[in-house]
């Protein structure tokens, strides 16, 4: 079994007001920690990815405010108090100040932030 908490977990993106926390957990999968502040737009950080979009599955729960989840069928809504699946194929938008934990697939999510990082000055 493991267990951590967010201040144990590494800091893997920082700056803007966006942190993202992670660490993998086991069984393949990693924890992510994150905040977004209001207007927080991923748009730009997965361009270049298939499709302009997050190709990693996530399973997560919204502990505050709301995110805008951009998908090629449309825009969906997540507030606090939500859990959710967000399925390859999306970007968010927080639409106000956000936190949240997700569970993700290490290999998938790992791709995903090398890329994400590799965009940020």
């Amino acid at each position: 079994m493991t267990a951590t908490t967010r201040m144990d977990v590494p800091v893997a993106i920082e700056g803007d007001g966006v942190e993202l926390r992670m660490q993998e957990v086991g069984g393949g999968m990693t924890v992510a920690f994150v905040r977004f502040p209001k207007g927080t737009d991923m748009t730009p950080a997965v361009k270049g990815l298939p499709e302009d979009l997050c190709q990693c599955p996530h399973w997560g729960y919204m502990f505050k405010g709301r995110l805008r989840m951009r998908t090629k069928e449309g825009d969906e809504i997540y507030e606090a108090g939500q859990a959710f699946y967000w399925a390859p194929g999306h970007v968010p938008e927080a639409i106000e100040d956000c936190e949240y934990i997700d569970f993700s697939p290490t290999n998938e999510f790992v791709t995903v932030i090398d890329h994400v990082r590799s965009h940020m000055g």
